[in-house]
């Protein structure tokens, strides 16, 4: 990875490649004295260029020629553009995405703010569905029956097209703020991890993506070298991936941004059949036209790729959505994975899930032993070099005071704030502390918490036994991120307001008295729980689940009954769980 530079040295890099570009500069940063020093290597490099105006980078060169191989029996494919300020070093795209002496730059597509952290890019697209986005160029790997499947000559088109960037496009914000601004083409040179490096057994492999924007949308390439890097300028050997045999996955990938695309071309213009001569999957996906004026994919935007089994990747993206830059180069990690064999897709993740319970002021472990048989003995016994057992009959882990093994048949009582139980004939009571975590025998555990909203403290209780929630092969968009969400952010929190006392509290005092023990849809379950509202042995968790319908759990009489009940009436129910005490008995 490159050395990324700051400030005015970023400014002056730019500088230099615009001036070894032939395009204007940003004026006020240029010393007169080391213009003219540096002037003659300027007007070297720029002959060089002139003389190898056909010459490619390797990674281009290995991208031109999977064109040549691709598309040669159809058309002649365009080139790849040899001229393009090339990105070669960390922070340049940021730096490049806004005029020095402003704080603002906007076009019709993109708007980017300075800010006391770095930068704000705001693009004029911010999608959430994916629905008929994905094209695929036809003649490779086979396509899926979810995708669109383009003609070669289309893709072919739509390529040429893509590279016909209008002028102020072109636009580079670095000199927007100037009366002659430089127009441009960027590119950037990724290196994205396919496989890690397992120590020993083999080096990490990496394959290589080359993007291509129009100058206006370097904030896309900030946003994509923030997450993936900068492999710094492919021109020269020691950053050549084909050179770097032990490392390098055998993948080459490419992307252009080409938001000019998107409701400009008609079907018939591109090479898309009329409907009547269009193929059965053409006419379902849309590649075809009754009318020559149908645009492509509606005016929508798209995303549109060739691949093979060589292991090469070319993708067009018609729009400047940031995600989609992601997006992409999580895909082309995903077809060199494939490819590649023995890797995992880079889109697995997941959550390990303890359920919790909100435990109100209260808990009684006694009344919870048939689900957590396990005694304090045994714990102390098995765990003897990590615990300090103290005399009263419980332990403090050694290397984490705050969390304190305690017995089977504890009480917990927030009001108090006391644990107690039963040792030797009497009754031992330690203080409930902030910040420490009780566990029982079975690795049940306790703590206290403050809910949002400024409500009262409670018992919070964790299960020792959690769920692994996995998604191994997935895309972007299949809800890996949802399953490691809280379920909190689903709450709703707010005061209970009552309507008619009498009424309400007459409804409250009927649910509580009732018996559920008939709710469950298997005939063989029923009768089988008689626990009622207030009993000690039913947690307010329980009492919610308890009054929320469930199809699957539940009887269609019971989940009628259930919806007649209004939604305050249940929160009253709540609200008296919450604070009952057994004491109280039937007084609540």
């Amino acid at each position: 990875m490159t050395t990324p530079l700051t400030g005015n040295a970023e400014i002056r890099h730019l500088n230099l490649k615009l001036a070894e570009l032939g395009l204007p500069l940003y004026e006020a940063a240029v010393n007169p004295e080391a213009a003219a020093i540096v002037q003659s290597f300027i007007a070297r490099s720029r002959e060089k260029d002139r003389l190898l105006a056909s010459h490619l980078c390797p990674v281009d060169a290995r991208i031109q020629a999977f064109l040549y191989d691709y598309l040669g029996d159809v058309v002649v494919p365009p080139r790849l553009p040899a001229q393009t300020l090339l990105l070669d070093r960390e922070g340049l795209a940021r730096m490049a995405s806004l005029p020095p002496d402003q704080d603002a730059f906007s076009s019709d597509i993109i708007s980017s703010y300075r800010a006391a952290n770095g930068v704000l890019h705001n693009p004029r697209s911010d999608r959430r569905t994916t629905a008929g986005i994905f094209h695929v160029a036809e003649g490779g790997l086979p396509i899926p029956g979810d995708k669109k499947a383009v003609p070669k000559e289309v893709f072919a088109a739509l390529l040429r097209r893509a590279f016909e960037a209008p002028e102020d496009l072109l636009t580079l914000p670095f000199t927007a703020s100037q009366k002659q601004p430089a127009r441009c083409w960027i590119s950037l040179y990724l290196r994205p991890l396919i496989c890690p490096e397992v120590a020993g057994v083999l080096p990490e492999l990496r394959m290589e993506t080359r993007f291509f924007v129009p100058g206006t949308l370097v904030s896309n390439l900030d946003f994509v070298e923030s997450i993936f890097g900068n492999a710094g300028d492919p021109n020269l050997p020691e950053n050549d991936a084909a050179l770097d045999v032990e490392h390098w996955s055998g993948n080459t990938g490419c992307v252009i941004l080409a938001p000019h695309l998107v409701g400009k071309l008609t079907k018939k213009e591109l090479g898309l059949p009329e409907f009547s001569r269009a193929t059965e999957r053409q006419q379902r996906d849309g590649m075809c036209w009754k009318e020559a004026s149908e645009l492509y994919n509606d005016g929508q935007a798209f995303k549109i790729c060739a691949r093979d089994a060589s292991g090469t990747i070319v993708t067009v993206i018609g729009d400047n959505y940031y995600g989609y830059c992601k997006k992409e180069v999580k895909t082309q990690i995903s077809f060199a994975a494939n490819l590649l064999g023995l890797a995992e897709e880079e889109h697995a993740g997941g959550a390990l899930v303890f359920p919790r319970y909100d435990l109100a002021g209260e808990y009684d472990g006694p009344s919870h032993l048939h689900d957590y048989p396990h005694r304090f003995t045994e714990v102390a016994e098995r765990f003897a070099a990590e615990l300090d057992v103290r005399p009263e009959g419980y332990a403090v882990d050694r290397r984490f005071p705050t969390i304190v093994c305690v017995p089977e048949d504890v009480r917990f009582d927030l009001e108090a704030q006391s644990i107690a139980w039963e040792s030797g004939g009497r009754t031992r009571t330690i203080r409930l502390m902030l910040d420490h975590h009780y566990l029982l025998p079975s690795g049940f555990g306790i703590h206290l918490e403050k809910p949002l909203g400024n409500r009262a403290w409670r018992l919070i209780g964790t299960r020792p036994d959690g769920t692994l929630c996995h998604k191994p092969c997935t895309v972007s968009g299949g809800g890996k991120s949802e399953i490691s969400k809280p379920i909190t952010d689903a709450i709703i929190h707010g005061p209970v307001f009552v309507a008619d006392f009498q009424s309400d509290f007459d409804q409250v005092e009927a649910l509580i008295r009732k018996d559920y023990s008939d709710r469950f849809r298997d005939p063989a379950q029923r009768g089988k729980d008689a626990r009622t509202i207030l009993s000690p042995q039913r947690s307010l968790g329980s009492v919610i689940k308890l009054l929320t319908p469930s199809p699957e759990e539940y009887s269609d009489e019971y989940n009628l009954w259930l919806a007649k009940i209004s939604q305050h009436i249940k929160e009253l129910v709540f609200v008296v769980k919450r604070f009952w005490k057994p004491s109280w008995g039937d007084s609540w």
